[in-house]
């Protein structure tokens, strides 16, 4: 019995007890005594009556819980142990049902009228070691769902920063003006000056919208129960992520696609070199060093590196200067390993005669990151039950907002024209 209603239960007693001693018109002193007594436990069990209902009410929701989350597979289980000679036994000889055979027929007796003992249909297939007519059954249980592969997100290597945004835009006002300085040529001559402080306003704005849209059968809802619905949330995020990442990097600026960072150049303001000549650690090395000059990095270790898996293979089959080394061990020299992003969605594949890629590098100057993408609120995950209804369907729309900006263009190079070929 619950706590609350053993208190329940004696509340009452006492207030049956308290009412009889009250109806005498002189009690005496043990009778007064009594009445002290009772309504000091009367007072103290209402307060042991609220703390009882709170712990019931906790013990019940986590109760509510754990059956409103028991899956079908569970359900599954249960059913697996379900044992029909116990149902044969109980309407033969009276017996009484036990075990998970006593919970499944409760819980089908819960939700249906029968007039004798339900048994589920799942307990009428054939299990594992029994027999049919063309032999042994194999029986099939549906496993995880494998989840598809996808290209690695680079776009947090080369160390973008991803702006979660409520509503609205996002600007940043970056010094463009050249301030001078100079040392006064006479006693009573002029400094050099004044020269304008200008600012131009780097800005992330809600107008790009990537949207994946998915269809599900009934089939495959109930082969694989919830699971299936959360494998393609899983898979709907993976597939976001790669096409944020060919954005951020190849985005077109058309059709609806945010300006990416290569294809935007010109309009960021990136250097972009072009090399045109066998790929090589010198190569990197020389953009590195106009790294340093620029002031946009305090030494090698602050560049990331992404190229192409085609760069690095051609790299270290390449025998360099150095004895036993290879090209790309000369570029880990003065690159670390941990700052070279290796991707094929973020770069071009090779193309050209001879074949040649490209690659991008980038460093974090004075704490500001060279890639600013914004993404507006929350997936927004929108399940539609009605308009595949007539064939007991799903579709799911996952929708996300992002936009890409570069802020000093002095913190990105492009090397283009990286040849896979000797001359």
């Amino acid at each position: 019995m619950l706590e609350s209603v053993k208190i329940a239960r004696r509340q009452s007693e006492i207030r049956q007890s308290l009412a009889e001693l009250a109806g005498k018109a002189t009690p005496s002193a043990d009778e007064v005594r009594s009445m002290e007594t009772l309504d000091g436990e009367y007072r103290t069990n209402e307060t042991r009556y609220r703390a009882a209902l709170i712990a019931e009410d906790t013990e019940r929701r986590e109760a509510g819980a754990d059956l409103e989350t028991r899956s079908g597979r569970e359900w599954s289980d249960l059913v697996a142990a379900f044992e029909v000679r116990q149902v044969i036994g109980a309407l033969n000889e009276g017996r009484a049902l036990s075990g998970k055979t006593a919970e499944v027929v409760a819980e089908l007796r819960s939700t249906g009228g029968y007039k004798g003992i339900p048994v589920p249909l799942l307990a009428l297939e054939q299990r594992a070691g029994e027999t049919v007519a063309s032999g042994t059954s194999d029986p099939v249980q549906t496993r995880p769902t494998i989840d598809r592969l996808f290209p690695g997100s680079v776009a947090a290597q080369m160390g973008a920063q991803l702006i979660s945004i409520g509503s609205g835009a996002l600007e940043w006002p970056v010094t463009t003006s050249a301030v001078t300085a100079g040392w006064a040529a006479t006693e009573l001559g002029n400094v050099a000056g004044p020269t304008t402080y200008a600012t131009t306003d780097k800005a992330l704005k809600p107008e790009h919208n990537l949207g994946i849209h998915m269809r599900i059968s009934r089939k495959a809802m109930l082969q694989s129960g919830d699971a299936l619905e959360q494998a393609i949330r899983r898979d709907m995020a993976g597939t976001m992520q790669a096409e944020l990442d060919k954005a951020i990097f190849r985005g077109t600026g058309a059709d609806g696609q945010p300006l990416g960072v290569i294809p935007g150049v010109a309009t960021y303001g990136i250097t972009a070199t072009a090399v045109d000549a066998e790929i090589s650690a010198a190569a990197f090395r020389a953009a590195v060093t106009r790294f340093l000059v620029a002031n946009a990095a305090n030494g090698p270790g602050a560049v990331r590196l992404m190229v192409r898996p085609e760069a690095w293979n051609y790299m270290d089959g390449v025998a360099s200067d150095l004895p036993d080394l290879t090209e790309w061990d000369r570029l880990m020299r003065f690159i670390p390993a941990a700052n070279i992003a290796m991707t094929t969605n973020g770069l071009a594949a090779p193309a050209g005669s001879p074949s040649a890629v490209s690659a991008l590098l980038t460093t974090n100057a004075g704490g500001v990151a060279p890639i600013f993408v914004g993404l507006w609120g929350a997936v927004d995950l929108i399940r539609d039950p009605f308009t595949d209804a007539q064939s007991g369907g799903l579709r799911l729309t996952a929708l996300t907002t992002a936009d890409v900006t570069v802020a000093r263009g002095a913190q990105l190079e492009v090397l283009t024209g990286l040849e896979l070929a000797a001359a």
